[in-house]
C-alpha cells in the first residue's frame, strides 16, 4: 500500500510551529524536533516502586517575573520530545503504579503535599477525572479551572497565567484548543506543563493507548495499528510515537482529511516505523493488531458533522471491517464514541473491544508522566 501525499492545509489554530519550521528536516531526523519546546534529557532509571515509602523531591526552581527559571523541568508536550528509552521507562512505570493502585495499597504517596492546576479551555470527562483522581490517589491535590475561570489569552495573557500558577502549584496540566497556547504556557511556566490535549495532538491519550496495547497484545514494537477516520490530533500523536518506537502505523481516511503533511513527513523521515496514509480502509485493516477509531467531527467541528457523515461513508468501523482485520484484532477508541456513526454498537461491545481498559489507562499513564515530569 503506497503512501500518498497530503495536500490539505492545516488550519492555523491546529498547530503553531516554531520560527525555524522552514528548516524542520535539515537536522538528523531521529533527533530533530518539530516544535519550540524545552529540551528534555533522559532520566536515569528509577528502579522499582516502594509501596511503603513516600517519595520526596527537591522544591521546584524559583519563579521569576523577568523570565522563567526552568532548568531541569520536564514538560510533556509531544511524545517525540523524548527518546525510546524514556518513553518505555514511563510506560513501565505506568504498569508498576497501576499494579500498586489496583492492589488497594494507598501508602505510595509521591505527590503528597503537591498541587496541580488543571486548565480546561475544552471540557472533558476522562481528562478531568483521570488526572484529578490519579493525582489524589498518589497523595496530591488537583485544582480544576474551567473554561470560564481563566479565559486564558482573553481575560488574562497566557504568559501571566503561567507565571502566576507556577507560584502556587508544582505542576500544570492544560487542555486547550490552539497548540500555540500549550507552547506559550510551557515557555513561561517555571513548573512542568502537561499537554492534556490541543487541536494538534493528544500525547497522554496515546501513552495510555500504548500501555493498553502492551497489556493485551503483549508488545508495542512491531505491531500494526490501523486508524480509520479523520486525520486529527489523535493521528498526529500516533505519528509522533511512530517517530520514536518502531511499529507499523496506517491512517485510512477520506481524501482531503489526511493528517498534517509535515507530521507525516517527520514520522517517515525518522526511519523508525512503517508509515502509510491511504484512502482504502478495507485494505488497510488486513492483518491489523489494533483497529482504532475516533469521532468524525471533533469538538469545534460540530457544524461540519452533517457534511462529514456524507464524506466519511465507507469509513465506519463495523463488524465486516473487523472481520477483514482478523480474529485477533482488537478495537480501540479514545471516546466519547458516537455509536452508529464512526463505529457500530456491536464493535464497541464485542469481546475484542478494549476501549474501557484504554480509558482506565489514561489515569495510570498520566500518573507515570507526572512522576517523570516531577523527577519522582
Amino acid at each position: 500500500m503506497a503512501s500518498i501525499s497530503c495536500h490539505r492545509p492545516v488550519p492555523s489554530n491546529k498547530v503553531s510551529l516554531s520560527s525555524s519550521s522552514s528548516a524542520l528536516f535539515t537536522t538528523p531526523p531521529s533527533r530533530s524536533s518539530l516544535f519550540s519546546t524545552v529540551s528534555v534529557p533522559s532520566r536515569a532509571s528509577c528502579g522499582r516502586i516502594s509501596c511503603r515509602i513516600s517519595s520526596t523531591s527537591a522544591p521546584p526552581p524559583p519563579s521569576s517575573v523577568n523570565g522563567p527559571a526552568k532548568a531541569g523541568v520536564k514538560d510533556f508536550l509531544h511524545i517525540s520530545d523524548f527518546d525510546k528509552a524514556t518513553i518505555m521507562k514511563i510506560l513501565d512505570r505506568a504498569a508498576e503504579v497501576k499494579a500498586v493502585i489496583k492492589s488497594g495499597d494507598r501508602t505510595f504517596l509521591p505527590f503528597k503535599g503537591k498541587t496541580m492546576a488543571m486548565i480546561f479551555a475544552k471540557p472533558s470527562m476522562r481528562t478531568r477525572v483521570s488526572f484529578e483522581t490519579g493525582f489524589f490517589l498518589l497523595g496530591g491535590h488537583a485544582i480544576y479551572l474551567g473554561p470560564n475561570d481563566i479565559q486564558m489569552g482573553k481575560r488574562e495573557e497566557t504568559r501571566d497565567v503561567a507565571r502566576v500558577l507556577s507560584r502556587y502549584n508544582d505542576i500544570i496540566m492544560a487542555r486547550v484548543f490552539a497548540h500555540q497556547d500549550i507552547l506559550d504556557l510551557a515557555k513561561h511556566a517555571t513548573v512542568p506543563v502537561i499537554n492534556g490535549l490541543t487541536d494538534y495532538n493528544h500525547p497522554c491519550q496515546i501513552m495510555a493507548d500504548a500501555l493498553t496495547i502492551i497489556e493485551h497484545v503483549g508488545r508495542l514494537e512491531g505491531t500494526k495499528v490501523v486508524y480509520v477516520g479523520d486525520g486529527n490530533n489523535i493521528v498526529h500523536s500516533w505519528l509522533l510515537l511512530a517517530a520514536v518506537i518502531p511499529f507499523h502505523f496506517v491512517c485510512a481516511c477520506p481524501k482531503g482529511f489526511e493528517p498534517d503533511a509535515k507530521t507525516v513527513l517527520k514520522a517517515q523521515q525518522a526511519g523508525i516505523s512503517k508509515i502509510e496514509i491511504t484512502n482504502d480502509p478495507q485494505e488497510a485493516v488486513r492483518g491489523a493488531d489494533v483497529v482504532y477509531s475516533d469521532v468524525w467531527a471533533s469538538m469545534g467541528q460540530k457544524e461540519e458533522a452533517a457534511h462529514r457523515r456524507q464524506v466519511f461513508q465507507g469509513f465506519q468501523v463495523d463488524e465486516n471491517l473487523m472481520k477483514l482485520a482478523g480474529p485477533k484484532a482488537y478495537f480501540m477508541h479514545c471516546l466519547p464514541a458516537e455509536r452508529g456513526v464512526e463505529v457500530t454498537d456491536g464493535v464497541v461491545e464485542a469481546p475484542n473491544s478494549i476501549v474501557f481498559s484504554q480509558a482506565e489507562n489514561r489515569m495510570h499513564a498520566q500518573n507515570a508522566i507526572m512522576l517523570h515530569a516531577l523527577g519522582l
